[in-house]
């Protein structure tokens, strides 16, 4: 809900202070049984709530939709089901889904763009893209611009030093890679700006489902890195973005 947008209306007579209470009754959150949704995140973080969608059902994440909708809040939903996208495609025709992710997005307002510069994913091989792509749809749909440049890995060094020219173009930098997860240590040499690492659960037997990857990059003698869970592609993205906005 745009607050400031509803006090200037009340201020200039434009809407009575009853609607405008009745607009404000479910603030700063509404408890609707099985969920409390949080309207007031935006005024704090600057980001409207996100659904994770794993876990839930489909009845649950359509009426945490409706109530989000309500207050004309834009929706960004994470690890959302192919199945329960068409459901939810059938009562809001302009939500819209990216497969690899498995983001789903429903845009009520207009998104301003409020980052300072760019924001550059990178990933070490094509396997990483799902994660990778969780992360560059998570810090677009919070408005910032963002560029892709995928299957650059260690295994092939040339690969990231013919693309250093979009790389250092970048204010934030995500690197998504498995296996060893040695990339973010390569890029965190050669770069100025903060370096979010994602270890992704690619990887061989050895790489236990990610541990290996994570446990490289939180041990990384590269500089300016932080590190995101396993396979946490939003969390890198709404990390970036917030470094990004400020001043």
């Amino acid at each position: 809900m745009d607050i400031r947008g509803l006090l200037e209306q009340v201020k200039n007579n434009d809407i009575d202070i009853d609607i405008a209470m009745e607009k404000l009754k479910d603030l700063p959150y509404e408890d609707i049984g099985y969920a409390n949704i949080d309207h007031h995140r935006q005024i704090r973080n600057g980001y409207p709530e996100v659904i994770y969608c794993e876990g839930k059902s489909d009845e649950h994440i359509l009426g945490i939709i409706k109530k989000m909708s309500e207050k004309g809040s834009n929706i960004l939903g994470t690890r959302c089901r192919k199945e329960t996208y068409e459901k939810i495609k059938s009562l809001y025709p302009h939500c819209e889904y990216e497969d690899l992710s498995r983001i789903l997005k429903i845009q009520n307002k207009p998104v301003e763009n409020v980052g300072k510069g760019k924001i550059v994913v990178v990933t070490g091989g094509t396997s990483d893209i799902p994660v990778a792509d969780e992360a560059y749809y998570t810090a677009t749909f919070l408005g910032n611009d963002v560029e892709r440049v995928y299957d650059v890995g260690v295994a092939g060094i040339h690969r990231l030093l013919n693309k250093m020219n979009i790389i250092r173009d970048a204010r934030v930098l995500i690197v998504v890679a498995g296996m060893e997860g040695a990339l973010p240590s390569v890029v965190g040499g050669l770069v100025d700006v903060p370096v979010i690492a994602v270890p992704t659960s690619v990887g061989y037997g050895a790489n236990f489902n990610g541990l290996s990857a994570l446990l490289t990059m939180l041990n990384s003698c590269a500089s300016g890195i932080s590190v995101v869970n396993i396979d946490n592609g939003f969390g890198a993205g709404y990390l970036a973005a917030t470094i990004n906005k400020l001043d």
